[in-house]
C-alpha cells in the first residue's frame, strides 16, 4: 500500500480544493480525513509523509473532542520531521501546536485581498519567484501568532499574521487553496456571515467576490503552485 498524504476536512464545504489537484499532478497519494463526518484522527504519524490541515468556521479554543488529538498529531509530525501544512484553521492548529496562541484579529477579511511579504531570507525561500505584493482569498476572524523558532513569511493590512514557516511546516492564515468552485460555495453558504460584517473595507459582498473569479482564481493557483512545492519538498518519498 502507498504512504499517503492525510488531508483533514472540519466542514463539509471545506474541501481540500486547488491542493488536491496539485498532489494529484505531482503523483502523491493522500486521502482526505473527513472529521466532520465523523472520522477519527489516527493515533500514531507513522508511515504518513505529510499533513494537510484544511480550514473551518470553528475555533482552536473550542471544546470540540477531535481539536487535541488534531493537536497532539501536528506535535508529533513535528517531532518526526513529518512536514505540516496548514489553511486558515489549520495554520491556526499548527500555530498552536507548536506553542503559538489563537485569539480574535482585530478585523474579520472576507474576499480577495493582498498580502506581503516579509523581508526575511526564510520568506524568500518560500515565496521564490513571487511579487512582494500579491493577491489571496480570505476566510477568517481570528488569527495565530507566529510560534516559538517560527519565521514570519507574510502579512496584510488587517491582520498581521499571514504566514509563517518552521522548519518543513507551513502555517497560512489566509486561503490559497480556493477553486472557483469553492469560492462561490462559501459566497452563497456564508451571506448571513458576510451581511453581519459588513460596513468594513476588509469584509467584500458575495458579488465582488465573483468578479473575475476564473482570472482570481487561475493566479491565485500559480502562487499556490510556489508554495506547495517548497512544501513537498520536505516530504520523504
Amino acid at each position: 500500500m502507498k504512504k499517503e498524504i492525510l488531508i483533514f476536512r472540519y466542514f463539509p464545504t471545506e474541501g481540500p480544493g486547488y491542493v488536491a489537484r496539485f498532489l494529484d499532478r505531482q503523483g502523491l497519494p493522500h486521502r482526505t480525513v473527513k472529521i466532520d463526518a465523523g472520522e477519527s484522527v489516527p493515533e500514531s504519524i507513522t508511515d504518513i509523509p505529510g499533513l494537510v490541515l484544511m480550514g473551518g468556521p470553528m475555533s482552536v479554543n473550542d471544546r470540540l473532542p477531535w481539536i487535541p488529538k488534531v493537536l497532539r498529531l501536528i506535535r508529533a509530525a513535528a517531532a518526526a520531521d513529518v512536514p505540516v501544512l496548514g489553511h486558515c484553521l489549520g495554520g491556526q492548529l499548527l500555530s498552536k501546536a507548536l506553542g503559538g496562541r489563537v485569539r480574535a484579529n482585530r478585523a474579520r477579511e472576507f474576499g480577495w485581498l493582498p498580502v506581503t511579504a516579509t523581508d526575511s531570507p526564510e520568506a524568500e525561500k518560500w515565496l521564490a519567484g513571487l511579487p512582494p505584493q500579491f493577491e489571496v482569498f480570505h476566510w477568517h476572524g481570528e488569527t495565530f501568532s507566529i510560534p516559538p523558532g517560527a519565521t514570519h513569511l507574510l502579512k496584510s493590512r488587517y491582520c498581521r499574521n499571514q504566514a509563517f514557516a518552521i522548519g518543513k511546516n507551513l502555517g497560512l492564515q489566509c486561503h490559497i487553496e480556493m477553486t472557483p468552485e469553492l469560492v462561490r460555495s462559501w459566497a452563497r453558504a456564508g451571506a448571513g456571515e458576510i451581511a453581519r460584517a459588513l460596513p468594513t473595507a476588509s469584509v467584500q459582498r458575495p458579488a465582488q467576490m465573483r468578479v473575475r473569479l476564473a482570472e482570481r482564481a487561475a493566479r491565485l493557483n500559480r502562487i499556490a503552485d510556489v508554495l506547495y512545492t517548497r512544501w513537498i519538498a520536505g516530504i520523504r518519498r
